[in-house]
């Protein structure tokens, strides 16, 4: 990657953390699609119980920190760079799966390829 691509990217990248930690704060507090059918349609109350996994971060909300607004800004900085990271590694990892399928084995027997 060029060093102009590298800066494009990085730039990106800030911006998408900066939008989501500002901007977090103002997400609707409304349930969201499945949650509103649920509502409406009266199985939201069969839905509570015991999840099957501890979220680590239970309603978009940092755990252990007072302010609502900071709290929830973490939240969205956290998501975001969750989503990177895993958007990263999995393309890390497909790119050099990529590029060993494309290695031919060296050998005597072996026809010569042309492209």
């Amino acid at each position: 990657m060029d060093k102009t691509m590298k800066g494009f990217v990085l730039a990106g990248i800030l911006i998408s953390l900066a939008l989501a930690f500002f901007l977090s704060p103002w997400a609707s507090p409304f349930p969201d699609g499945l949650e509103r059918v649920a509502e409406d349609k009266g199985f939201l109350a069969r839905a509570e119980g015991e999840p099957l996994f501890k979220a680590p971060i239970p309603d978009y909300a940092w755990p252990g920190v007072n302010s609502e607004t900071l709290a929830t800004a973490l939240a969205g900085l956290f998501g975001t760079l969750l989503t990177f990271a895993v958007g990263y590694f999995l393309a890390l990892a497909l790119t050099r799966r990529s590029a060993r399928s494309r290695q031919l084995p060296d050998g005597p027997n072996l026809p010569e390829r042309r492209i």
